[in-house]
């Protein structure tokens, strides 16, 4: 979601290297003692660390800055280890577009310029449209996903080119089981196409958007939620109109960044008996991605079909 330097991840920054010695990894794989042989990679969330994993296999270590689903990415606070993590990372996987400055400061900090960086947003191409902002939740975009497959194998062929290979062999089988996904989104666009839904926050635009569903939550409530500003007494009449008029068929659902101004759209759409959709920003305990984002849009399609 396109945040203000107020909403923006919470930034580490004077922090010296010399009061990392003797800090533990943060890493999320078991094995310390046989992680030397792998190529170290941190990624910003576990949302990429996950797909990181999926094509590194057991030849990378994998450290997800942040990774626990009932951390509102917004308010995280970077640590220690991250620090000294990201400072001996070969490869770094970020979102970008203003989502998680964190890294590049904490990368600078650490004095690594040697670390291939891999920022989602640029690899997509994406860019605010006309008057608006960027939506930066690129994840939610399977043919971006798709590239970042890409980049990720390629930065891992160059940190270990002796399992090239097989780095671009798990990148293939990883974007193949895109390939349902975006088949799930093309069967919605068909038979809801058109119908307009309602969002608390932008999240889940990119699958919205794909699956040809029409967003009517009024702009000034999404981007004052996403930036953790209220909402107008005027603007939250029109936000809940929708519900009680019945102008939407569904609501997605930020569950990670609720509040009461959210609550009251939530409570407003079950009154209407108006479907509610929740999706997160960080992968659900357990799950990976091609599940989570599976579970996502399967929710969708159900969701429409009452």
């Amino acid at each position: 979601m396109p945040l203000s330097t107020s909403r923006r991840l919470a930034l580490l920054t004077g922090a010296s290297l010399a009061l990392l010695a003797g800090c533990g990894s943060s890493s999320d794989s078991a094995d310390a003692g046989s992680a030397s042989a792998k190529v170290p990679v941190v990624a910003s969330t576990n949302v990429y660390g996950d797909i990181v994993r999926s094509i590194g296999a057991d030849k990378v270590d994998v450290t997800s800055v942040i990774s626990d689903p009932d951390q509102d990415p917004h308010s995280y606070e970077a640590d220690t280890q991250n620090q000294l993590a990201l400072s001996k990372a070969k490869v770094v996987v970020e979102n970008g577009g203003g989502y998680d400055d964190f890294v590049d400061r904490m990368l600078k900090s650490g004095h690594n310029d040697s670390a291939q960086v891999i920022d989602a947003v640029r690899v997509s191409g994406k860019t605010a449209p006309k008057g608006g902002e960027l939506n930066e939740h690129v994840w939610y975009d399977f043919p971006t996903v798709a590239r970042v497959a890409d980049r990720i194998s390629a930065a891992l062929a160059k940190a270990d080119p002796a399992d090239a290979a097989a780095f671009r062999k798990n990148a293939t089988a990883f974007k193949a089981e895109l390939t349902p996904l975006e088949a799930k989104e093309a069967r919605i666009r068909k038979e809801h196409g058109g119908e307009a839904v309602a969002i608390t926050e932008p999240v889940p635009l990119y699958m919205t958007e794909a699956s040809g569903l029409v967003n009517r939550t009024p702009a000034a409530f999404s981007e004052a939620i996403e930036e953790g500003d209220d909402v107008s007494p005027r603007i939250l009449q029109e936000s809940l109109a929708l519900f009680t008029g019945r102008k939407v068929e569904v609501l997605v659902y930020n569950e990670q960044t609720s509040g009461p101004q959210t609550e009251k759209s939530e409570a407003a759409a079950k009154a209407a008996g108006i479907p509610v959709v929740p999706v997160t920003e960080t992968l659900p305990k357990g799950e990976d991605y091609l599940g989570w984002m599976t579970a996502n849009v399967d929710a969708l399609a159900s969701a429409l079909a009452k």
